[in-house]
Order: structure tokens, then sequence, then C-alpha cells
């Protein structure tokens, strides 16, 4: 791998994984369409590290002081004064967000008559014989951002409606309930089973259509990304390194920083484009382009499936 071709990965995956349009899916459609069957481990960890990198960079304030009231917490907790009843913004913000990671070690659970588990089928379903799978996830994230959308608006509306004099605000709930964490939860991960689910969008729109204030939707989808992607660098990084616990591996460091810095830097714009379109109302371009974009896939899989090779690469033929 090149330069070039690190940078160029370092876009896709800064863009894809916080715009709301699933950064696997897009993953597998390029490995799909330019042939690739072997996928560089090491590079894809340090890409992820570079987009928790632009988390921090704009939730830097905000994470300091979650972090500082999770140790106040721990205190309360140990001396007796913590009170369910009487929790702040960021504390209940912290417990939420406790709360919504527990779902993810269901993805460790065994699926019956198989060796594998939940967790395996993302691997699966981004092999070029299950690209349908990657269309129809789109589809859903499409109609899960419509959902969510059309959630927000009916909040909206009531906001409006029972709002009176100067009151002024954002419409929608301010805090997470312990349902809502659960629900939030279990979405991210379907759509990390999924390819093509988009884990920012359907976490925000799981939160939407619970009510929640898109903002504070979105800043808790991200949030709770966070340790995902660490726990993921965490265990992918050591299989990376020494695969099957054999010798290490030797790797070109330049171009996998440069590619590393691209995806902290266009992360962390996307992250301000997704919130500022998500303000201004523009939820409806990835509607239509998750839409587009999965009926496209859809229909080519559908004729490879009746083929039975690659469209692009009439040569190889779909791996199952």
């Amino acid at each position: 791998m090149n330069v070039g071709e690190a940078i160029v990965q370092g876009i896709i995956q800064g863009l894809t994984e916080f715009l709301p349009v699933s950064s696997s899916g897009h993953l597998a459609i390029a490995q799909h369409v330019f042939g690739i069957t072997e996928d560089n481990l090491f590079f894809s960890v340090m890409l992820h590290i570079g987009t928790l990198a632009a988390v921090v960079g704009v939730y830097i304030k905000l994470i300091a002081g979650l972090l500082k009231e999770f140790g106040l917490m721990v205190k309360d907790i140990f001396t007796g004064k913590f009170k369910w009843s009487t929790m702040n913004v960021k504390r209940n913000m912290v417990v939420m967000l406790i709360i919504g990671l527990l779902p993810l070690f269901l993805l460790f659970l065994p699926i019956p008559g198989t060796d594998m588990n939940l967790k395996d089928l993302a691997d699966l379903f981004a092999k070029s014989g299950f690209f349908i799978v990657v269309g129809l996830s789109l589809l859903v994230t499409s109609c899960l951002l419509y959902a969510g959308n059309r959630m927000n608006k009916r909040t909206t509306e009531l906001y409006e409606r029972k709002k009176s004099g100067n009151n002024k605000g954002m419409p929608g709930r301010k805090r997470y309930n312990v349902a809502d964490a659960i629900v939030v939860g279990l979405t991210q991960c379907v759509a990390a089973i999924f390819p093509g689910i988009s884990r920012s969008g359907s976490t925000l729109a799981a939160s939407e259509m619970r009510g929640i204030n898109k903002q504070v939707a979105l800043d808790y989808s991200f949030l709770l990304g966070t340790p995902a992607i660490v726990a993921a660098a965490l265990l992918e990084g050591k299989e990376a390194l020494f695969p099957d616990g054999g010798e290490k591996v030797s790797i070109d460091y330049f171009p996998i920083i440069i590619g590393m810095v691209t995806a902290a830097l266009v992360g962390f714009f996307a992250i301000k484009l997704f919130k500022w379109l998500l303000r201004t109302d523009r939820m409806y371009i990835f509607i239509l382009y998750t839409a587009i974009v999965g009926i496209i896939v859809t229909v080519i899989s559908v004729i490879e499936l009746s083929t039975g090779v690659n469209l692009f690469h009439p040569d190889q033929f779909l791996v199952f």
C-alpha cells in the first residue's frame, strides 16, 4: 500500500464512519468493486484509532466532564451517597452510556449449532457472496433515518404547541432513561453485524424515535461508539500484529500513519458537518443517498447471484 492509497482510504473511513451512510457497507462495496479479497487488519485498526481521535477532538470538553463525573459517581457509590433520583445531567449521561454499552456483549454469544458467534456474522456478510446483504442493509438505514427524522419533526411540532411565552429550549427530552439506553445499545449491536446499517445513523434514529432531542441523541451516539472503537482496536490490534499467535508482522508504518491522520482530520470535519446538517434539518440528503445506493447494490447483487460471478470482475466467482 502506498501513501496515495492510504490517504484515499483515510478519507473514506473518516467520512463514512461518522456520516450516517455506514463505513462497513462502503468498505464492502469498495472491496467488491475493486476485487479486493484480503484485508489489511492492522491498517483498519489504525484508521479506527484515527476516527477515535476525531471524536475526542470534537467532544474533548464533554468527555473530560463525563470522566470527572464518573470518578465522583464511583466515590459516591462507595460512600453510600449515590442516589439515582438526584443524578445531574452529566451523571445521567455516564450511567446511560454504561447501560447502552452492555448489549455489545451479545455479539460474543455463540450461535447454536455452529462454532460462530454474532460478531463473526459481520465478517461473513462482508464476503462477495453476501453482497446483497449490504444493499438491503443500506435500505434499512434509509428507512431508519426516515423514521427517526419523521419522529423528530413530530416531537418538534408537539414542543411548539406546548411552549409558552419566552420559553426557549430544544424540542425533545434531554435525558435518557434505562429503556432508551437499552434500545439504542441493541440498535448498535445490530449495526455491528450487518455491513450497510450505519451505526451512527441507526442509533441516532433509535433515540429520535424514543423522543430524545436530536442534538443530544447525536452526542450520545458518538460517545457510545467511542468505547466500542477502543475495544475493537485492542482486540484486533493483537491479532493483526501477531496473527494466529505467530511471529510479529513486518509493517511499513509511514503510509499507515498518513492514513490514520487523514481519517482523524476528515472525521473531525465530518462530525461537525453531520451536526450542522442535523441542526438545519437536511437529513433527507442521507435518506436519499442510502436509498439510492442500497437499490443499486441490491439490483447488482440479484444479477450476480443469478450468474454466480462478480460483475466487476467476471473472473472472480462469488465467495460464500
